[in-house]
């Protein structure tokens, strides 16, 4: 209940507007409980990325490639990437943290670490096991990481931070999740 109340300020109002008792407040919880909990306002900025960053990580383990159909696996996979990256909270704390990271440079470089590195080296992982079981070939994989994320959210992401268009709905995101899943696999092809 925190995490998520913490979430919605900082979207919300801003970091440098969000404060302890409004996420108290928020939550229905005390302001002694929360501070309690979470000793400051950095570490409950900290607190909302890992949160949600734990459950991505076990979203992608959890979509794993079990059989033989990589492109399938990896379009689901994708997707997970593209509803953390694509979440309209998200991108409204992207812009937070633009407009706020002169002034806050420790709120970028945890949201930097915490998230956006997180994300690839997650992404990077999954593309190395499933070379490690011989399904693809990928030399560098936090390179392929980067590059697949790059694919799929880039143009997205950047018109929704820019409020030229809103995020994707779900069928837009898998419709782009499959044509890199595709494109990649075909790329990466094992030949033998």
């Amino acid at each position: 209940m925190i995490v998520d109340a913490a979430r919605h300020e900082f979207a919300a109002t801003g970091y440098a507007a969000t404060s302890i008792e409004s996420v108290a407040r928020s939550a229905g919880v005390s302001t002694k409980t929360l501070y309690r909990l979470i000793p400051n306002k950095a570490a409950l900025f900290e607190a909302t990325i890992t949160n949600r960053m734990d459950r991505f990580v076990s979203q992608v383990r959890l979509k794993a490639c079990d059989g033989d159909d990589i492109e399938s696996a990896l379009r689901e996979a994708l997707i997970a990437c593209g509803e953390l990256i694509l979440d309209e909270d998200v991108i409204a704390l992207q812009r937070t943290i633009l407009s706020e990271s002169k002034h806050f440079p420790e709120m970028a470089q945890t949201f930097y670490q915490k998230a956006i590195r997180r994300t690839e080296s997650t992404l990077a992982n999954w593309l190395k096991a499933q070379a490690e079981r011989g399904l693809i070939a990928v030399g560098e994989a936090d390179l392929a990481a980067g590059m697949l994320l790059g694919m799929l959210v880039f143009q997205p992401q950047r018109a929704a931070l820019f409020g030229r268009a809103a995020v994707p709905g779900r069928k837009e995101l898998e419709r782009r999740a499959s044509a890199c899943a595709a494109l990649f696999v075909k790329g990466c092809a094992v030949t033998t």
